[in-house]
């Protein structure tokens, strides 16, 4: 397996051909899904004790596997929260591959990590936080946050005082699934704002009046929202700071789809007040433009990380010498193993400027602007609430919830879009409602002419 021969140099260049080919394509098919048992009967087995030869491996991939799947970058793949890496950020995403670093310790991979702390520096000079404030990389939003909220519990609980307590943390309903998720696997009780508008520094005081004695004496940090992934919607980040620093709490922002939109001047004024945050969460392989899996925690102190996450152990020693002379990645966050996942962005960077980023990210806003435009003008149709960032809410006048799963699933089916529905909060009940995410710069007004023209 590991020998060179000429099987492995064809297959090289047979993987580059198909490279080259996804690269510079124009148009690509949308994908779809295929139950388990398609997906079987047209490939068989594939793991068998004599393997199945590389060539005709490959070839299951292209012919039956690849349009399985839903490529995040197509362009009217507007569902959840898409992505757009760059060309550059995808090439370099196989030079990180075939260089085999683990990215872990500087002792091992100064040259990766490097890179990796050039685009964070980038990163953190977005949001405005004080001179020694910097970040890793993680695998997405979802360990970002916990490695954050754990870095939180644990300085709270450098305090004897509150060593044997269960943690209590406050945000809002309009907080990414990955927060409740984090909670649990942190072990640490929540109180939920009930709306999905943008969280207060009023609301949240609101909040704290009406815990007991006994949870205040738990709560130990908020976690705010720089673009709530459902509508877009920036918390009051300002206020909210405020309340922390009178409070004593630790003030987080996840701001992993959001973040991106820090580089854009004509809304870099609604995250006012995310340089007084604690901890940040921004996930490049949202709105940055970088292949998945690419999120990244910033900390505005990092002693702070490095107290709640760096590991021990006798085989771990060697790194913490002074002969390795460098930045560990891994005393920052959860994960010990990991590969240099920020090298794509650092090298995309590296070739358009960050000028080019600004102006993807303003597309992606101004596509939202379209959006909200052509939605008011269709008779059908009308926006549950003004666009935010670059996600748009609207409904189609007279449909019901199972009409717009309906019409998700049609234009699915023929690979022609990925347009989701969603749940908006109105008073006591939920709407349901369709939604579109802009990340893509390619995206055209035409696009999303058409996907409204399907909603007769």
């Amino acid at each position: 397996m590991h020998k060179i021969d000429i099987e492995l140099v064809e297959m090289t260049l047979d993987v580059m051909k198909y490279v080259i080919g996804r690269v510079s394509a124009t148009e690509h098919k949308i994908g779809k899904p295929r139950k388990f048992e398609e997906l079987k009967a047209s490939v068989g087995e594939t793991i068998t004790e004599k393997g199945v030869g590389g060539e005709y491996a490959f070839n299951l991939w292209k012919e039956h596997l690849a349009n399985a799947n839903v490529p995040v970058d197509h362009p009217r793949n507007l569902a959840f929260v898409p992505a757009s890496p760059t060309k550059a950020a995808i090439m370099f995403d196989l030079i990180t591959s075939a260089s085999s670093i683990h990215g872990a310790y500087w002792m091992e991979g100064a040259g990766g990590i490097f890179c990796e702390n050039e685009a964070m520096k980038w990163m953190v000079s977005l949001t405005g936080l004080p001179e020694g404030a910097f970040g890793v990389f993680t695998s997405g939003g979802t360990a970002a946050n916990l490695s954050a909220i754990v870095t939180a519990r644990e300085h709270w609980r450098e305090n004897p005082e509150y060593q044997r307590e269960k943690g209590l943390i406050i945000t809002s309903i309009g907080a990414h699934s990955s927060v409740k998720a984090m909670a649990k696997v942190a072990d640490v009780d929540i109180v939920m704002v009930d709306s999905e508008e943008h969280l207060t520094g009023e609301a949240l005081k609101e909040a704290i009046a009406t815990l007991t004695e006994h949870q205040r004496k738990c709560l130990f940090a908020v976690v705010a929202t720089g673009g709530t992934t459902n509508a877009g919607i920036i918390d009051d980040l300002e206020s909210v700071s405020k309340v922390c620093e009178t409070e004593n709490l630790w003030f987080h922002v996840d701001a992993a789809y959001g973040g991106g939109a820090l580089v854009a001047d004509s809304v870099r004024h609604l995250f006012n007040g995310i340089e007084k945050a604690d901890s940040i969460t921004i996930d490049p392989h949202k709105w940055m433009f970088s292949p998945y899996d690419c999120g990244a925690v910033i900390y505005k102190n990092m002693e702070l990380a490095k107290n709640a996450h760096s590991q021990q152990g006798s085989y771990l020693e060697i790194f913490k010498d002074e002969g390795a002379h460098g930045f560990n990645p891994t005393d920052y966050q959860i994960q010990l193993t990991r590969r240099v996942r920020g090298l794509p962005l650092w090298f995309s960077l590296a070739t358009h400027g960050t000028d080019r980023y600004k102006e993807a990210v303003e597309r992606g806003l101004e596509l939202a602007q379209i959006a909200g435009r052509l939605i008011e003008a269709h008779p059908n149709l009308e926006l549950v609430r003004e666009p935010s960032l670059s996600c748009v809410l609207y409904r189609r006048i007279g449909w019901q919830p199972e009409d717009y799963t309906h019409w998700t699933y049609e234009n699915h089916e023929k690979g022609f879009a990925l347009v989701t529905p969603t749940k908006w909060k109105n008073g006591d009940t939920y709407e349901t409602c369709s939604r579109f995410c802009f990340i893509n710069p390619d995206t055209t007004e035409r696009d999303i002419e058409m996907i409204l023209d399907t909603m007769l």
